[in-house]
């Protein structure tokens, strides 16, 4: 791995500083360098050295925070990793060792203390559950899981909205050693099935109607749907969510039954134990799709060890999580942010699950959450602090189910920047030779094995879809998709967009977002896409397309003002060649811009699974647009 350069303090200071670490708190990570340079005979003086000591040494690194994370284990490891085997060979962690990735949230024994506090659009009640009732809920749905046969290795499913029972199946689920994976209500048919129906599953949890921006939604014809297109499912389990359970009609679901009796199933004459197979570090725990915006979704396998140990990584060292926090990330069932979160509670963190809209009935739903009940971490994706800055709201982050980077209690912020790359991570920017670039921008890569790397694609027998989806580009190194550029005098780093939505006109080659970084400054646009088109002759050009905010109107000024925007923040070979006003942005159903489809829609290819998209109807916007015809 290149060493970055380095660069003195007084140069750093030109940059912006949003935070300060405060130098008189003892934080986890720095609790942790003291033991790593103990161990290692090292000299670790600060975050720097920890991390280059974390990504030259790995095996070092991981066995240390092994140790140092108190993981739960019925068998040590005999060895960490083979060395011999790089990233692209898919190395086994922690061979020989036995552990279960429940047990280990579900490890803390302060009864009463709070594990998981609910909330819910349109309702004032915050539900709350403590670890003792967590895990008394955890072994009755474990044991009418085995009741109906679950095993080792059988797929349970979740269709669910982010709540209480989501998390209660999920654990109940890994402490038996079956595979979880889920899906929000807000996935048509067609999403649903095209990444359920690849797994197989045996059991789904889900609900009959959710609530979302104020209007309720019945589940129960999409439900009906699903599991007609699921033909291995043996049971069918509806939770009353909305309404309850005399209101709602399951006869036309196959073997369904209502979540009340199918606990009743693993009653006995006593309260069912909480029992926890101890299994290998590399056993499936979660499987992870892909966005499918471009053909079927990936399944992505991840082990229970490897989840397990990089989110207690970037919990306890990265986050400073501990016991006294509570713990509030946005997000749905249906994205990675989901599982990371609920993580935290191997920590002795306790986890707030939010489900409905964060803007009604005002935006200021999470920070209200954030004052009723003592939140200490709030994390959410882009999209929600974007909506709050139009509105000008002043308030009192699937591949590796991880992160690559993130925040740090150990360096500074600087604006635009994400804080560092996270230890044991061996990222670089490299450019178009395969040679690490900084300060400029480059692919996002991963030169070293990591634990949390997937084991293996479902259905992918021999390993081509795997090796064709992260190491084609450059042989042995993982290629994460993403654009990106590494601050040498910082060590920051700021994400410039997807690497297979690329910019490259006349060999200037750039990411979307640093467009969108100037286009999205100026307040008569509500949003915008910026994507290559090519012609025939294998030449490109960049379009822009502008959404317009309320009550402004598209023209030629703004247009001029746009492009010399453009040309003073980056340069005359940034400016698109053409700007056109557009009705719509294709969206993921995780609210992610989506370019590669409209790219592909442009050259007059079809886009053949819409269920991905949470706004498919804005794919045909882009169709047979007369001004692209005669490129």
């Amino acid at each position: 791995m290149s060493k970055q350069p380095q660069a003195g303090r007084e140069e750093i200071l030109e940059y912006q500083v949003m935070w300060e670490p405060d130098s008189k708190k003892n934080t986890q990570m720095d609790r942790f360098r003291a033991a790593a340079g103990a161990a290692s005979g090292l000299a670790l003086e600060n975050y720097d050295d920890l991390y280059h000591w974390s990504v030259e040494s790995y095996p070092d690194f991981w066995a240390e925070f092994w140790k140092f994370s108190g993981i739960v284990f019925s068998r040590m490891y005999d060895e960490v990793v083979d060395t011999s085997k790089g990233i692209a060979d898919v190395p086994e962690w922690f061979k020989g060792s036995r552990l279960n990735y429940a047990e280990n949230l579900l490890r803390h024994k302060e009864n009463d203390r709070v594990a998981l506090y609910a909330a819910r659009e349109g309702r004032e009640e915050i539900v709350k559950v403590t670890f003792e009732e967590l895990r008394q809920q955890v072994a009755l749905f474990a044991a009418a899981m085995r009741k109906m046969g679950v095993k080792q290795g059988d797929r349970v499913v979740g269709y669910l909205p982010n709540g209480v029972h989501a998390v209660e199946a999920m654990l109940a689920a890994a402490s038996i050693g079956a595979i979880w994976s889920s899906t929000s209500p807000d996935f048509g048919v067609n999403g649903v099935l095209d990444r359920f129906s690849q797994i197989q599953p045996k059991l789904i949890f889900s609900v009959e109607a959710v609530v979302y921006n104020g209007k309720e939604y019945s589940h129960m014809d999409k439900l009906q749907q699903v599991v007609k297109g699921l033909p291995d499912l043996k049971k069918v389990v509806l939770i009353p969510y909305v309404a309850s359970k005399e209101k709602i009609d399951i006869s036309k679901i196959p073997n369904s039954v209502f979540l009340d009796d199918f606990l009743a199933t693993g009653k006995g004459a006593q309260a069912p134990q909480l029992e926890f197979e101890q299994l290998p570090f590399s056993h499936p725990l979660f499987i992870m799709f892909s966005s499918g915006t471009t053909g079927a979704p990936k399944c992505m396998v991840h082990s229970a060890g490897g989840t397990l140990i990089q989110h207690l990584k970037e919990h306890v060292l990265h986050g400073n999580t501990g016991s006294g926090d509570i713990l509030l990330y946005y997000t749905t069932v249906g994205w990675m942010m989901w599982n990371w979160m609920v993580s935290a509670l191997a920590t002795g963190a306790a986890v707030v699950l939010y489900d409905g809209s964060p803007l009604v009935p005002t935006p200021n739903v999470l920070w209200d959450l954030v004052d009723r009940i003592g939140i200490t971490i709030l994390g959410t994706g882009a999209k929600w602090l974007a909506v709050l800055e139009e509105k000008q709201l002043k308030p009192g982050g699937t591949d590796i189910i991880s992160c690559f980077m993130g925040q740090n209690f150990s360096v500074p912020v600087y604006r635009g920047e994400i804080q560092a790359r996270n230890l044991g991570m061996a990222v670089e920017a490299w450019n178009e030779e395969g040679k690490a670039v900084w300060g400029e921008s480059g692919e996002l890569v991963c030169t070293k094995p990591i634990p949390c790397q997937p084991t293996h694609f479902w259905n992918d027998e021999n390993g081509s879809k795997y090796r064709k989806a992260y190491f084609s580009r450059f042989p042995g190194v993982w290629v994460h998709g993403d654009f990106c550029r590494i601050n040498p005098k910082t060590g920051g780093i700021s994400m410039l967009g997807r690497s297979d939505g690329t910019l490259n006109p006349n060999g200037v080659r750039f990411g979307s977002s640093e467009i969108y970084n100037i286009v999205e400054a100026f307040e008569e646009v509500a949003d915008s896409l910026c994507i290559p088109q090519y012609n025939k002759d294998g030449d490109e050009r960049v379009l822009l397309f502008l959404k317009m905010a309320s009550g402004h109107s598209f023209g030629p000024e703004l247009v001029k003002s746009i492009c010399n925007a453009i040309r003073v923040g980056l340069s005359a070979r940034h400016v698109p060649s053409l700007i056109l006003e557009t009705k719509g942005i294709p969206y993921t159903l995780n609210g992610k811009k989506v370019e590669v489809a409209v790219k592909q829609i442009i050259a007059g290819k079809a886009v053949e699974y819409r269920g991905a998209f949470s706004n498919p109807e804005a794919l045909d916007l882009y169709r047979d647009i007369p001004e692209l015809q005669d490129f």
